[in-house]
């Protein structure tokens, strides 16, 4: 599967918002609305996870190489997967993830 067939977009299961592909990058792999996602990829932009559980957005992480990413666990089979953040991302959303998982 090409990358521009992974980077489309989708209507979020978790908020129903319409979701177009990701204008600057690869891939598409959450929600820009409420920063779910779903858990589809066994290695990053596969598409061949059976598992299809949403990923709830635990935390926010800083990688020195890859900036901001968003730490997400499966509702269905708890795995846990990070995805850089893109730039449409929902800042109020971040920022109160990031709350959540310093203060509780």
């Amino acid at each position: 599967m090409g990358r521009k067939t992974e980077n489309s977009g989708f209507i979020c299961l978790n908020c129903g918002a319409v979701v177009p592909p990701i204008a600057r990058g690869t891939i598409r792999n959450h929600c820009p609305s409420c920063l779910y996602s779903m858990h589809v990829d066994d290695v990053p932009g596969d598409r061949a996870c059976g598992c299809r559980g949403l990923m709830r957005p635990i935390a926010v992480e800083t990688h020195s190489a890859k900036g901001s990413q968003i730490v997400h666990k499966c509702t269905i089979c708890e795995h846990i997967q990070k995805n850089i953040t893109a730039a449409d991302d929902d800042i109020e959303v971040l920022t109160q993830i990031i709350r959540d998982s310093i203060f509780g």
